[in-house]
């Protein structure tokens, strides 16, 4: 079959943003099995002297995380952090109203803190502004980041950690404008309280970045007024509005669903857009940044979620088994964040483990990679430096819900301390390979060191405990650089990352 034909231009001069390492973060909240059976499983073969899970730890570690959102998410609004902390055998026991579960409170800031120093991760803690608000945050923020000498840090050092977490980004609240959310609120309401949670946890430590909470979906009744009313009260104090997007394929569309990587790019622009304009209607020098911390495939696990009992202890719930077409549109996701790296700083892949994740467990069993875990892994070892602003000419479809789709999806990353350009790209097309023609010449004389590809003759394959390897990636020798252009073939309903390197840079076998 003949293959389309699609041309890229690639200049590394035409810059689109520095890309945050924080953009490949992801997200551990107290839900389902994330935690409890996930990341944490006393008694297991592979439990550390803690209760973590090795097994599990040494998968996340493949994924090179800089960042993990905690403790929630929709539990987040109903938590008090003071469960969480000191003897554990001293804690209480707790109904969590968001996901109908009982929360044992085994595993709790510190703990949570430690394991993820041991992943060489930071956390992007987040306080409760649901049932709880000012007070309750300040103290938090004590207690995690003070020294010493003060009622929280001195009962931190109690707890036996002598030193400070250092916790620098903070979310204020979660999707406060959800009706299942414990503590919803307007916007006036949420944003005058997130202002003035805002200032008093700035107050007790001057250097953290405060997260305020956008809509929880592009199609929230109130999205774009929620988000401009917000940062009319909250602008001056907080240092990046949030974004959240899960996409699904109940119906089966393969073109429609690979095409949503489209809207998350309309809901980035917009967003900008807003917080652009309160930008000059304050006449403000503080540009605002973005955190998409909730982004991924969600639509799997909704009927075996509807048939758990309530008030279990870690309960299966969220446990999508992802399938080839998912990492397909998970890469367009990360494409996505890439080209839009000037602006999107924080990115949060929910979940890690189990719960819409990257990652599965069995409880007392193995682990495992899902097919989504390699896009993220390629796009996380690869993707930091500058991104770049791809040219694309590309044959194009239309689908239910979008008009001119590109069959291609392209972004570029180049580590200029490495000598490296990061190519990854995307084949929508569900029949046909597409033929790549790439104009690389203002990198210098390049080489292919590595190209990799996702591909499976089945869109809906999985993997699972019993076949942990279906669908994985492999190497391709077809990638060619000749004359400053660089070609490779791109076979259908696929993944792929090139690297490439400088013939002449210090850091190249070549030189």
């Amino acid at each position: 079959m003949e293959a389309k034909q699609s041309k890229l231009i690639l200049d590394k001069d035409y810059t689109a943003g520095e890309v945050d390492n924080r953009l490949f973060g992801s997200f551990v909240e107290h839900l389902g099995r994330a935690v409890y059976g996930g990341i944490y499983e006393p008694g297991h073969p592979e439990a550390d002297e803690v209760g973590f899970r090795r097994d599990v730890t040494a998968l996340v570690r493949e994924l090179r995380i800089p960042l993990l959102r905690y403790p929630g998410g929709n539990f987040l609004s109903g938590y008090n952090w003071e469960d969480g902390v000191g003897p554990i055998a001293e804690r209480p026991r707790r109904l969590d109203l968001a996901w109908r579960t009982v929360e044992p409170n085994a595993v709790g800031t510190n703990e949570f803190a430690a394991w993820a120093k041991s992943i060489g991760a930071e956390v992007n803690m987040a306080v409760n502004l649901g049932t709880r608000g000012i007070d309750a945050a300040r103290s938090l923020v004590e207690y995690c980041n003070h020294p010493s000498g003060t009622y929280w840090s001195d009962l931190r050092i109690a707890h036996g950690y002598a030193e400070p977490h250092g916790f620098k980004t903070w979310c204020l609240g979660n999707e406060m404008d959800g009706p299942w959310q414990i503590g919803r609120k307007t916007a006036t309401e949420y944003g005058r309280l997130a202002s003035e949670t805002a200032k008093a946890m700035k107050w007790v430590d001057d250097a953290i970045e405060l997260v305020v909470c956008g809509s929880s979906a592009r199609k929230m009744p109130t999205y774009a007024e929620w988000e401009a009313t917000v940062l009319d009260h909250a602008y001056d104090e907080v240092d990046y509005l949030s974004l959240h997007t899960y996409y699904g394929n109940l119906d089966g569309d393969t073109g429609n669903y690979l095409a949503a990587s489209l809207d998350m790019d309309a809901f980035i622009r917009e967003v900008t857009a807003i917080c652009d304009y309160i930008k000059a209607k304050k006449r403000s020098k503080k540009t605002m940044r973005l955190s998409f911390d909730e982004w991924n495939v969600w639509f799997h696990s909704n009927d075996a979620d509807a048939k758990q009992r309530p008030w279990q202890t870690a309960p299966p719930l969220l446990e999508d088994v992802y399938t080839h077409e998912d990492a397909l549109l998970v890469g367009s996701m990360l494409i996505t964040l890439l080209r839009h790296a000037d602006r999107v700083k924080i990115a949060c892949l929910a979940q890690l483990v189990n719960v819409i994740a990257p990652i599965m467990t069995e409880t007392g069993g193995t682990a495992w990679r899902q097919t989504i875990f390699y896009p993220f892994m390629h796009a996380s070892l690869y993707g930091r430096g500058v991104s770049l602003h791809p040219l694309i000419a590309s044959p194009k479809y239309d689908s239910k819900d979008y008009t001119d789709v590109p069959y291609l999806d392209v972004a570029a990353v180049y580590d200029e301390a490495a000598g490296e350009l990061a190519v990854f790209l995307v084949n929508k097309d569900q029949l046909e390979p597409m033929r790549l023609a790439a104009d690389i010449r203002s990198f210098g004389d390049l080489a292919v060191i590595e190209h990799q590809t996702l591909e499976s003759d089945d869109p809906k394959a999985t993997n699972t405990a019993r076949e942990p390897s279906r669908v994985v990636p492999h190497r391709r020798g077809d990638a060619t650089v000749d004359g400053g252009r660089l070609a490779a073939t791109l076979g259908p309903l696929s993944w792929h990352m090139i690297r490439l390197r400088l013939t002449n840079h210090p850091a190249s076998p070549r030189s």
